[in-house]
């Protein structure tokens, strides 16, 4: 499923236009993003948790030339899924 799939599936579950649903979707995604971008968690909770977590700087290997490479500490977006999500996908 892609986003416009996505967004077809809520306009047909909710009702709206599918000019509603996209709007709709893409204020959960900003909603989403900007709170992971202040450092904060997103919890839904039967679906599951949005979070960040921080990967240190590394070194790695090229692997063409095996030169070894600087990898750079940065911070992931995580999702877990949780128990409601867990037990529909497993039925």
């Amino acid at each position: 499923m892609n986003k416009n799939d996505l967004i077809s599936a809520v306009a047909d579950n909710s009702g709206l236009s599918k000019a509603d649903a996209g709007k709709a979707v893409d204020g959960v995604f900003d909603a989403i993003t900007s709170t992971l971008q202040g450092g904060g968690d997103v919890r839904v909770v039967g679906f599951g948790t949005f979070s960040t977590a921080q990967r240190k700087a590394t070194t790695g290997r090229n692997p063409r030339t095996g030169e070894a490479i600087q990898i750079p500490a940065s911070t992931q977006p995580k999702f877990k899924a949780g128990k409601g999500l867990k037990e529909a996908v497993n039925g």
